[in-house]
This record gives structure tokens, sequence and C-alpha cells, in this order.
């Protein structure tokens, strides 16, 4: 028995099933956006779609998306849309659809419950200026192109940057109380520059710090995450204590440059793992050296740094600590930051490039969880 013949109208409602919402990136159809879809004796078809957000800004590429899916339909001889606007009824139950449970239910940070398999690194370094925030944006985009869902948190609030050198000059959309996080080549991002006015500053004490590291947390959509990446501000303050409280089980990659002096600081940045009971993934030198036109290297900020760093932490923590790679210093990855494109992508083959990604390739390590599954454990004899 053959299977029936599908109507235009199912082919319209499988097209349609086809168009993920930008932010969301999932299918409309399943996000209950999809009021009606009508097709006419003439062939046209008409779409009513009802946006989260009055104003959304993403409104043009669902016009596209939705146009180039169902025009591809036999028979379909125009597309045209109407956009409406979700009722509050309609967005809390999107959000408790989203959040799998009641609209109503306390906000939770999916990372630190104990079945998530999204590895959080937390990038952290002991003094500014050794490039924290290039390091961030260069693993996030390294680790999104070889296939994996990335978040980043800019958890530097006084200093953020990475919006800028990620390209992410996208708004967050609200829905009901949860926040739409831009994104910028396949990485999610949030950061508090997003919520200030044009280059303003956060003058915050650290229970406002605290306040606004946990809404990162939980009040952003992140979806799936294999990787969350978060760039700390320097130093061992506020930040970098409330990140090990809200996400105890997120590892450490401290950054440093080769110099002395800011391996030193550096040590002190890792140590805190002791006292907040992290693990340290490992050490990153950047700014290594500088490949001068006859091939030589011009070690700027002297040399070491890194591999000091490393062995030091390993006898203070008493598990191996790894120099993860060395990052030569070049103009390249401050132009590509500067213009919104990590070097990762813009100029892959540079040896910058290279040598962070094969960073991001050591990193690049989705968490297996343990829920259901069986530990081959058997109960001691007596």
């Amino acid at each position: 028995m053959s299977a029936p013949v599908s109507t235009v109208e199912d082919a319209i409602q499988a097209a349609l099933a086809t168009v993920n919402d930008p932010e969301i990136r999932r299918p409309i159809t399943e996000l209950d956006m999809v009021r009606s879809a009508t097709v006419g004796p003439d062939g046209v078809v008409r779409v009513e779609l009802l946006l989260t957000v009055a104003g959304c800004p993403l409104k043009d590429k669902l016009r596209a998306d939705i146009t180039a899916a169902v025009a591809a339909v036999p028979g379909v001889t125009g597309v045209e849309i109407e956009f409406g606007v979700m009722s509050p009824e309609q967005r809390q139950s999107l959000q408790a659809k989203l959040r799998g449970g009641t609209a109503a239910a306390e906000p939770v940070i999916p990372f630190a419950q104990p079945g998530s398999r999204t590895r959080v690194y937390a990038v952290a370094s002991g003094k500014g200026g050794v490039g924290k925030s290039s390091v961030t944006v260069n693993l996030a985009a390294a680790l999104a192109a070889r296939g994996l869902s990335v978040g980043v948190v800019d958890a530097d609030i006084y200093g953020h940057s990475v919006p800028r050198m990620l390209g992410a000059d996208g708004r967050p959309t609200r829905v009901e109380d949860m926040i739409m996080p831009p994104q910028a080549h396949g990485v999610k991002v949030i950061s508090i520059g997003m919520f200030t006015a044009g280059n303003a500053a956060v003058v915050w004490r650290g229970p406002m710090l605290h306040r606004a590291l946990q809404q990162f947390l939980a009040d952003v959509y992140w979806g799936d995450l294999d990787v969350l990446l978060l760039d700390l501000p320097p130093g061992t303050g506020d930040v970098a204590i409330s990140l090990a409280q809200l996400l105890p089980n997120s590892e450490i990659l401290v950054v440093t440059t080769p110099q002395a002096a800011a391996a030193e600081v550096a040590e002190r940045a890792g140590a805190i793992a002791l006292q907040t009971h992290q693990r340290i993934v490992g050490v990153i030198e950047n700014m290594s050296w500088l490949e001068l036109p006859d091939g030589s290297r011009m070690e700027v900020f002297g040399a070491g740094g890194g591999q000091a760093v490393a062995e030091s932490l390993t006898r203070t923590i008493g598990a191996q600590v790894p120099l993860l790679g060395q990052i030569p210093l070049d103009t390249r990855v401050r132009e590509a930051g500067d213009a919104g494109n990590p070097i990762v992508l813009a100029e892959p083959e540079s040896p910058a490039a290279v040598a962070l990604g094969g960073v991001a390739d050591r990193l690049a390590v989705r968490r297996e969880s343990l829920l259901g599954k069986p530990l081959g454990l058997k109960p001691a004899g007596r």
C-alpha cells in the first residue's frame, strides 16, 4: 500500500518547520510562532507569524527565510507574511517550553546541574593587559568553527570588550524574564556592555557584580552548549569568588605573558583554585615572541613565564597543570579583534591562529554526564 500523497498545505507546514528562529535556533513551528498558513486559489501563501516581541531586530531575516522555504514548495506562486506579536500568555508558554518546566519556575543555572554536559572554562589572569579577552574570543570562534555549540560570558564587568572583538553588535531580546543572547560567528555572547548606553562606565559594588553574573548564567537562554567560556576580570576579586560559588564545576584557564612579573601574578590567580576547589585546565602563554621577517624570534617580554606558571601551579596544587600553548605576538591579532573578526577566522594560517587552534583542539571535549549510566560499582562484602 503506497503512502498517501501529501497536500500543498502539508508541504507548506513541512517547509515552515525547516525555518529556525534566528535567536532561539529552534523551528518556528515548534515554538508556536506560526499562527496560520493558508494557500489561496492563485497559489499565494499567506503566513501569519507571531514575533516574541514587537520590533524584533531579526524580523527581516525571518521574512527572508520563510519566503525562501515556502516559495520552494511546488505550486506556490508567492508568499505574503503578516507579523503579529505574542500575547503575555503565549510568551510565558514559550518560556516554560524553553526551560522545560513551568513559566513560574525559579530560574536555575543549567551549567551547575549534575547532568550538565557543558564544559565551563573560566579564562583568568592575575593582571590586565595580557590578552585574556583576545584569547577568549579566538578560542570561542575556533571551537564554534569546529562544530561545537559555544557561548561566551563577558564577566569582566568593568572592562567589557568581548562584543566588539567578536563582532557581536546585536542587542539581547527579552522574552518575559528570559534573555536571548546575540550571536556572532556562531557564538552566543552576553555582556554588560549590551545593557549600557554608549561607552558608559559601570560603577558597581560586589553584590551587584554577583547578581549580574547570576543573571547572565540563569536568565539567558543558552540552549544546549558544548562549551561556555567566561572572560573574567583580572585578579582574584568578587567575580572570581562568585563564579566559584555559582559554577563550582567550572575549570580555570590561566593566561600569562612570558614576563617574570606577569607570571608571578598569574600564579596567584591560578592558586585561588585551591581555595575554591576548581580544576585548572592549563596555562596559555600569550605574546610569547615576535617573528621577524628573517625568520628569527624576538622575545619582547622575555621567555619562560608560561612554563614557570605551569610548573609552579603543578607543585602548588599537586596535579599536573600543562602549558597548553604559546601564542606569538602578532599585530594582526589586534587588527582582527578591532574589526570584530577573530584571527582564527580572518587568517587561520597565521602562526597565532594556528597556536590558538591547537589550544582549542585540546579544549574541544564535551563533558560526559553520568546520569542514567551504570558505573559498574559493587557493594563491598562484609
